[in-house]
């Protein structure tokens, strides 16, 4: 660079006349004290940290990037699993996850190696054959046993271990997967022990001992369904369809008249009946929320019940929980506490990473149902409201009988997921945070915010002309560091809550499912845009690490790699630039920690054993 700079000042006409004398002393000290006052200014800048242009992420994609490019792509998300799981083989196994930076380990799931039961059918996805064989040897071994008076959390033992040993025995037709999964659902099955027979929160396999308050968490009773329903299809034991029926029966039977409609978290394990009227699709919640199209799904569209459920909870989020910020027109989803059947519920604003999966089930229930002609799935959509006797909620389904209700969908689908991305795009890092607070309109009809519905109202009494309310790509703002210090100028509509990026897969879930869907490339770029911030600054020499701070370059690590970024995050970038399509949306259904299941029929003898 000071090479540069010579050659300018050489090169400069100035330069030659200083040279000649020509002028008197002083104005040629003036002159070359100009030149080094420049040279130190160049050479501040070249070694201070960049503000944010270096960081900015680049402009939008015009021009379609090749297939060989995105198998490329996906080689290189391949070679991202193989850092972090020889990274865990090598340093952690047979615990439970690997702490990226001390080369630590964590037994927080039971201590029988989750990161190698969640990772299973991720390994089969990418052709891992190596790997595959050493886990599987592992998983072949492993005793499902505990100490005494020690406790195996139920949800997250469904979810990741036996999702993952379910999934990956639906990809290769392993009978030792499935006699495991047998095996672990058995003795798992005292949790059951309540008077409505929902599941408490945790169990000892070793003794059949429980443990878990009365109360029960919606996401933890509710969030097993796809794969006791599989684990039924598979063994042909009643008993797991019962699980997983008792859980459909519950839900749809239960009295909502005091939310609208929609599930809330807290539940009375004794009665059967909702404790509270906290509602949320983000923490405690997403999970119980999701399966109800899945269930729907997995079961070729045979199941009704959770149809219905999932048509009355959308409608739910969409007139209630659904908001629209006031200077970039951000479309959000909250949470919201005490609501009556005669008042909407009080919103906290609060936008969690974990609810942005929202829009892949969105764009996932609009791809897959006929949204737009429910009578052909026997379906009333103002009947679903009617029977509820949901009060002041009931007039959402009067209001949304007016929209073509497929388009509505997939336009939420599409505003959350510009939300999300843009909580990515807006940060120096690339990478989003765990929760923002949404800055609500201080001018809005009901004093709280400003509900999304009302604006697509006023949008269609207008004419319906151009993008609908909160639809459309937006513009990132990103602050420069002194802007973040002075707490920034406010261009973003939203302050963040807790900074911090867990490695957490839900974004990266729903720009895969919006592509897949749309077949609108921008999603996919934007998914290796993340991508290439999670390679930038989370990467180890042993793993990737969780970040404590998106907004600061570099990002302080957190000692920590969750076992669901191999299962989730990685699967999901990959399935996302693969040039394949190896798990089509229209053949199979994710649990909730991105293990897949193959739709399935029922057949008529099993429709007789298993009372269907």
């Amino acid at each position: 660079m000071l090479e540069d700079i010579q050659d300018m000042y050489r090169n400069h006409p100035l330069s030659s006349a200083i040279r000649s004398l020509r002028y008197k002393p002083h104005v040629r000290n003036i002159f070359y004290g100009g030149v080094m006052l420049t040279i130190l200014y160049a050479l501040y800048n070249s070694v201070r940290l960049p503000e944010s242009l270096s960081y900015d992420f680049p402009e939008e994609v015009t021009v379609p990037t090749p297939p060989h490019i995105w198998d490329e792509r996906a080689r290189q998300v391949k070679r991202a699993f193989l850092h972090a799981y020889h990274g865990y083989e090598r340093y952690a196994a047979p615990h439970d996850e690997l702490k990226p930076i001390s080369t630590g380990y964590k037994d927080n799931f039971n201590g029988w190696g989750v990161s190698i039961f969640d990772s299973l059918d991720t390994m089969v996805l990418l052709g891992l054959e190596g790997e595959y064989e050493r886990a599987r040897s592992y998983v072949e071994k492993t005793r499902f046993e505990l100490a005494e008076h020690t406790f195996v959390p139920y949800f997250e033992t469904i979810i990741r271990y036996l999702g993952g040993l379910l999934s990956t025995y639906a990809l290769n037709k392993d009978p030792m997967l499935l006699s495991r999964a047998d095996e672990l659902a058995k003795k798992l099955d005292p949790v059951f022990n309540t008077p409505s027979k929902l599941a408490l929160f945790g169990v000892n396999p070793s003794t059949g001992e429980v443990v878990g308050p009365d109360i029960g968490i919606l996401a933890e009773m509710a969030t097993l369904q796809l794969e006791y329903t599989y684990l039924a299809k598979a063994t042909g034991n009643r008993a797991y369809w019962e699980r997983a029926n008792t859980v459909i029966k519950a839900l749809s039977s239960a009295d909502l008249r005091q939310t609208g409609g929609m599930f809330p978290i807290g539940w009375n394990l004794t009665t059967g009946q909702p404790h509270d009227a906290h509602l949320s699709v983000g923490a405690q919640a997403d999970s119980a929320h999701e399966y109800l199209l899945k269930q729907y799904l997995l079961t070729a569209k045979t199941d009704k019940a959770n149809l219905e459920m999932y048509i009355r909870a959308t409608t739910h989020i969409i007139t209630n929980l659904m908001y629209i910020s006031p200077t970039r027109h951000l479309l959000y989803v909250t949470d919201t506490t005490t609501p009556t059947h005669e008042a909407r519920g009080t919103p906290t604003h609060v936008f969690e990473h974990l609810s942005c999966f929202l829009p892949g089930l969105f764009a996932l229930g609009a791809h897959t149902l006929p949204l737009d002609d429910l009578d052909s799935m026997g379906v009333n959509f103002m009947d679903l409201g009617a029977k509820g006797n949901f009060g002041r909620a009931g007039d959402g389904y009067r209001r949304l009988n007016s929209y073509n209700l497929k388009e509505l969908h997939m336009w939420a689908a599409e505003g959350l997921a510009q939300t999300c991305w843009l909580t990515y795009a807006d940060m120096r890092t690339g990478l989003g945070p765990d929760e923002t607070h949404m800055r609500p309109s201080v001018r809005s009809v009901h004093g709280e915010g400003h509900l999304w519905m009302d604006s697509m109202d006023r949008w269609k009494q207008s004419g319906a002309r151009g993008i609908p309310p909160g639809v459309g790509d937006k513009t990132p703002v990103i602050y420069t560091e002194q802007q973040r210090l002075r707490g920034g100028p406010g261009g973003r509509d939203y302050a963040i809550k807790k900074p911090g990026y867990l490695l957490r897969p839900e974004t990266i879930e729903s720009l895969y499912i919006m592509w897949r869907v749309t077949g609108d490339a921008k999603w996919r770029e934007r998914g290796w845009r993340i991508f290439e911030a999670i390679e930038r600054h989370t990467k180890t020499p042993y793993g990737y690490a969780s970040i404590k701070s998106v907004e600061v370059v570099p990002p302080p690590k957190d000692d920590d790699m969750p076992s669901y970024f191999l299962a989730e995050t990685l699967k999901y970038l990959y399935l996302m630039f693969t040039n394949d399509d190896p798990i089509s949306l229209d053949k199979w259904v994710f649990n909730t920690e991105a293990h897949p299941l193959p739709v399935f029929e029922w057949s008529q003898e099993e429709k007789v054993l298993f009372n269907i």
